[in-house]
């Protein structure tokens, strides 16, 4: 979760009590979706607690998962040393990762474009670190299709929402965003997470893959 400021320890504390609610009510579901044949080497960006670590396939030889939020790394230092696959992780923010142009296979977002300081700025961080032909994994939150709700996400973003969530914003158009950024978007779900009867802000949902241009 990668934001201009870096410490949000109620927001830590409330995430890592949530989430795990979250995996179990089809979150686990989507995060194992979101991996499914992955290879090589991988950068994860906002990683959090590390949620995302167990699904990781063994074809993957490397994880590199960046997290500045202090609370927020630790427990997922800890997820680390029990997945199937080599995780190490590391202070950072995604505006400026701790990693060499052209040096991983794929790159993985998973709910923390929303809440970026500067999003056309990380997209093009990615692009620099992913090698040439390499992919973009991502399942975000993002802004809604209908007027009603993208009106009530515009507001929530302009007062309360971001303070009270570590920066999140609801009313981000993240799948514009990626392409604007010289992806080339090649599979794009779009569905309400969780599956309730009343959408919330954070309910419209995309899961996807975005390949890295050759050049």
């Amino acid at each position: 979760m990668s934001r201009g400021r870096t410490e949000h320890p109620l927001f830590a504390r409330f995430y890592a009590s949530v989430s795990p609610a979250m995996d179990r009510s089809g979150g686990a579901e989507l995060r194992e979706k979101l991996l499914s044949g992955l290879t090589g080497e991988v950068i994860e960006i906002g990683a959090g607690n590390g949620l995302n670590f167990a699904h990781y396939p063994a074809a993957v030889t490397r994880v590199l998962a960046v997290e500045p939020e202090p609370r927020l790394r630790e427990i997922g230092q800890r997820n680390a040393r029990l997945a199937p696959v080599p995780v190490e992780v590391v202070d950072g923010v995604a505006e400026r990762l701790p990693a060499e142009d052209a040096s991983f296979d794929a790159a993985v977002a998973s709910l923390v474009l929303c809440s970026v300081a500067d999003l056309p700025g990380v997209l093009r961080e990615l692009n620099r670190v992913i090698r040439p032909g390499g992919e973009l994994r991502f399942l975000e939150h993002v802004r809604a299709q209908t007027p009603a709700l993208t009106r009530v996400q515009r507001l929530l973003d302009a007062t309360v929402w971001p303070a009270l969530f570590g920066g999140c914003h609801v009313a981000r158009d993240t799948a514009v965003a990626i392409a604007d950024a010289g992806f080339a978007i090649q599979h794009l779900e779009r569905f309400s997470f969780p599956e309730t009867r009343i959408q919330f802000p954070t309910s419209p949902t995309i899961l996807g893959t975005a390949s890295r241009g050759q050049s």
